[in-house]
């Protein structure tokens, strides 16, 4: 069914319960992962920069820090994800980078937003689904550690057969 998979992971709540569901669904499709945390462009860290220096260095050190936890989680899984870390509007980041690896399936958390929020979000908060041009699942579908984990055993046992 899908044979490319692009994760949308940036560490957070939902970030996670999209590489869960993601790469469970990956693993059951034997597709090819491949994991992408975007930095947004924001303009208050490039005014906190010119305060105080090192802010932006500090940002991507940090989202490089969540892709490398995702990837190990990912390598748990019997995967070998490629990795990429990148800078702008992960709306059309994320698009840019379906088209260049093919990918047939984009799974991404979702964030419930408040109306001020999203009035505030502006061009930021433009739809995933205006750039890409394959399937998008907005994962919601929390899944325990439990069943991870047992995810991850079924997947040791099969190995070993």
């Amino acid at each position: 069914m899908y044979k490319k998979v692009l994760l949308a992971y940036d560490g957070s709540l939902e970030g996670a319960v999209a590489l869960r569901e993601g790469a469970i669904l990956a693993r059951r499709c034997a597709a090819e992962v491949f994991l992408l945390s975007v930095v947004p462009h924001l303009g208050g860290i490039q005014v906190a920069e010119g305060v105080h220096g090192g802010v932006v260095a500090h940002e991507l050190d940090r989202y490089r820090q969540v892709l490398e936890r995702g990837v190990r989680r990912l390598t748990q899984l019997g995967f070998e994800p490629e990795a990429r870390l990148a800078v702008g509007e992960p709306a059309r980041v994320i698009g840019a980078v379906v088209r260049e690896v093919k990918a047939d399936l984009v799974v991404v958390g979702h964030q419930k937003r408040n109306l001020l929020e999203r009035w505030w979000s502006g061009a930021a908060g433009a739809y995933i689904s205006d750039h890409i041009d394959c399937s998008l699942l907005i994962a919601r579908n929390a899944i325990s550690d439990a069943s991870f984990d047992e995810e991850l055993q079924d997947k040791t046992e099969a190995q070993a057969e």
